[in-house]
């Protein structure tokens, strides 16, 4: 039951925010010299229930709407969702339950340390949950809309929400830094969901999902990807400027190198198939270069 939570969930990718989480707590100890392991634990919880309630309500709403239908059904598609729905695997019943589940989980971690740490967190909170939701769910739907409004969203969800929210929690105050602190991590997942949608663009137009590689074809979006890139490394060369970072975490811009090697394979026109190494390659390099900046602001906090 637990290995197809994880595939329905999509737990395997959780990190892309567990580490904002991580950077912002981490701010507060090297900024002010504060840290609270409980009220991280906490936050860690609720954003990662948070995080895994956002996948599967995108899922519940994408089999709703008919996309993940489309991209089951369309030839040289890849399928991202996890197929529970579309094959059968849970009903739809068990499905809302376990997603409701872990927004209550969310839910009450975020009333716990609303109390602890100040009302704004519900603040956080509540904007992330609202983003969550109405991302493919009616009457909203701007994951749909192709205006660039999901870029947005994923950078505030997985970049400035966390970040700045779990230093709030540990501060209860507001720092300009922790805001630029997440804009590398957040840019790089924005990346990874920009790339996921080259997967499936051709089943996501026929569903009427316009992401933006719908609205634009391939050729421009991938240009748009490789600006995704390039924003996000020099956000972190600008992190190092105003402090919120040491010298040293300019480590982490080799981490640019792999993923940016990919799109010299790629041409204006790819099968999905050859946007499956562009995928791997963004996740990894978010993973890594988050993981260099934790290091960093760790070693930071202790010298």
């Amino acid at each position: 039951m637990f290995k197809q939570f994880m595939k329905a969930s999509r737990l395997s990718v959780l990190p892309v925010m567990l580490i904002p989480v991580a950077l912002g707590a981490l701010g507060a100890f090297v900024w002010n010299g504060i840290f609270n392991p409980l009220l991280f634990i906490l936050t860690i919880v609720g954003a990662g229930t948070a995080h895994l309630f956002s996948n599967m309500i995108n899922d519940l709403w994408d089999y709703y709407n008919g996309t993940d239908t489309a991209a089951q059904s369309t030839e040289g598609v890849i399928a991202t969702n996890s197929g529970y729905l579309t094959k059968g695997t849970w009903s739809i019943r068990t499905f809302a339950t376990v997603t409701w589940a872990l927004f209550g989980i969310a839910a009450i971690c975020g009333i716990i340390l609303s109390i602890t740490s100040g009302w704004p967190v519900l603040v956080f909170g509540g904007l992330g949950a609202l983003i969550a939701y109405f991302y493919v769910a009616p009457p909203i739907q701007f994951g749909y809309r192709g205006k660039g409004y999901s870029e947005v969203a994923i950078l505030i969800s997985f970049g400035i929400l966390p970040v700045v929210g779990a230093y709030f929690v540990q501060t209860s105050q507001l720092d300009s830094r922790a805001f630029w602190l997440s804009l590398p991590i957040g840019l790089l997942t924005t990346l990874i969901l920009f790339n996921h949608h080259f997967l499936h663009w051709q089943a996501d137009r026929q569903a009427g999902k316009r992401t933006l590689v719908v609205v634009w074809g391939e050729k421009r979006a991938l240009v748009f990807s490789r600006i995704l890139l390039f924003l996000a490394y020099i956000s972190l060369i600008l992190c190092v400027v105003v402090e919120a970072l040491p010298i040293y975490g300019l480590l982490a811009l080799p981490t640019a190198i792999p993923l940016y090697l990919v799109y010299g394979r790629l041409s204006s026109n790819n099968a999905s198939t050859a946007y499956v190494p562009l995928m791997g390659a963004s996740l990894k390099a978010t993973m890594r270069c988050g993981l260099i900046l934790i290091v960093a602001l760790i070693i930071q906090g202790l010298i």
